[in-house]
């Protein structure tokens, strides 16, 4: 009995060092750690050695990806990643859609400052932009992109645009250190300008519809959509509405292909991230637990999650 079990043994330690390893990257908002754990769970599933995720920025992300120093990730925003996948020279491609548009992205602004002096726009902002200012220098205040994400391009290209910079000062400091100051700000009667995207905690803490509201930016390279929450039925966002899907290093999928296969039939429901992020809100966020709600939603969808692998 003995023999056996040291064989049983011997062949698992060799079968575990045989084991095809993956380098996987996660983003650098908490918001898409998540999605990260489910997947790396699922590859684990299927007989790899995953290593990380390790969180980096995309435009770190997407070089590492091409160079072969990355295998992939899951927290890809398309179109917003678009330009990194063109400077990957086709070493690098999305997969899969994790939530298909499902990454909605705009600016807010409080209901009560909207309601009170009729902000349909962005570029209401100029006349009232004293309400926003954080700082007493006459510009109203703009919570924006984290640099990195690809989204501050976008951004941008709005100020360049349509003027933004004449009466706004964009925010570019750690993002959720911002919008925790900025929730302060709205707790305590002030007007608020933000950026933000869903999945997100912002519009679980900040009720859409009650406390903030969509405004529109008119914005040249988008279309008015119509959007829920917002100052104007159908309105241009500046944004267009995003697919967040799984990139990786070409050659790596080449090289496997179970793992194409099964990036390209998985998915998480958007409502189920967005549960997830208000748990974080609420105060669990450590690895620990949010390797829990990837384990609970596990098990939760079983059949869903095994289809993915078989």
């Amino acid at each position: 009995m003995k023999f056996i079990i040291s064989i049983i043994s011997t062949l698992f330690f060799l079968t575990s060092l045989n084991a095809k390893e993956i380098k996987m990257g996660k983003a650098d908002w908490d918001t898409g750690y998540f999605q990260a754990e489910i997947y790396k769970k699922a590859l684990e599933k299927m007989g790899y050695k995953v290593s990380g995720p390790t969180v980096m920025k995309p435009q770190v992300f997407y070089v590492a990806a091409a160079a072969g120093d990355m295998d992939l990730w899951v927290n890809g925003w398309f179109d917003n990643h678009n330009t990194y996948v063109t400077e990957s020279m086709g070493k690098v491609k999305p997969v899969g859609y994790v939530v298909e548009k499902g990454g909605l992205q705009g600016y807010l602004i409080d209901k009560k400052t909207a309601d009170k002096f009729n902000i349909k726009s962005i570029m209401d902002i100029k006349k009232h932009a004293k309400e926003f200012d954080t700082n007493g220098d006459g510009k109203a205040d703009l919570v924006a992109c984290h640099p990195g994400w690809g989204c501050e391009k976008i951004i941008t290209k709005h100020f360049k645009e349509l003027g933004l910079g004449d009466f706004i000062n964009p925010l570019k400091a750690d993002y959720s250190a911002s919008m925790a100051d900025t929730i302060s700000r709205y707790k305590n009667g002030k007007s608020i300008l933000f950026y933000t995207w869903t999945p997100n905690w912002t519009v679980g803490t900040l009720k859409l519809g009650e406390d903030v509201v969509w405004i529109e930016a008119p914005y040249s390279e988008t279309k008015e959509v119509k959007v829920p929450n917002a100052t104007k039925s159908k309105l241009n966002m500046g944004f267009g509405v995003n697919d967040i899907r799984a990139a990786a290093n070409v050659d790596f999928l080449k090289a496997n292909p179970k793992v194409e296969k099964m990036l390209k039939k998985a998915s998480i429901p958007l409502a189920d991230i967005a549960e997830q992020n208000l748990k974080m809100n609420a105060g669990e966020k450590s690895e620990k637990a949010i390797k829990k709600h990837a384990e609970d939603w596990i098990k939760a969808n079983q059949s869903t999650f095994d289809s993915w692998i078989n």
